[in-house]
């Protein structure tokens, strides 16, 4: 039985199949930006109760070049405790894609979905790093996907 004949492609059609593929690639992930103020320190480690959390996420797409993205997730993480601001945390998590052979409905759900949901990860990652590093309790973001494109833009 022959290569073709069991299934398999030769190598020619098997490249000839991959360049009509939809390509979805990640080139470089990097932090653009990473800061936490504490205005109120050393004052706020002296409080007993439980700040409040508000959490902003948006997302950010630029084309750098044909086929190639930047991506970017912010998220903002601010815990007040009345009038008193406790912290403000925030970074801008980001990543280059190659994008390129999909269909523009497809191509809307990999900049919207698919490139934030591969960034979210290493943004939350980041915020509860830098909350414990300034002596407060983690902040655990929780995974979900759906909120990492709700105030998307591009």
């Amino acid at each position: 039985m022959s290569d073709q004949a069991a299934g398999q492609q030769t190598p020619a059609a098997g490249a000839e199949a991959g360049a009509q593929q939809p390509i979805f690639q990640i080139e470089k992930l990097y932090v653009k930006d990473l800061s936490l103020e504490v205005p109120n320190a050393p004052q706020v480690f002296m409080q007993a109760e439980s700040p409040q959390l508000e959490i902003q996420l948006r997302n950010e797409a630029t084309q750098v070049m044909d086929g190639l993205y930047d991506i970017a997730v912010t998220v903002t993480v601010t815990a007040t405790s009345g009038e008193k601001n406790i912290f403000l945390a925030e970074v801008v998590q980001c990543g280059i894609f190659q994008i390129r052979g999909f269909v523009p409905e497809e191509f809307e759900r990999v900049l919207e979905i698919a490139c934030p949901t591969v960034l979210y990860p290493y943004a939350r990652e980041a915020i509860s790093d830098m909350v414990a590093r300034g002596g407060f309790p983690s902040v655990v973001l929780q995974p979900d996907r759906k909120s990492t494109r709700l105030n998307s833009s591009h």
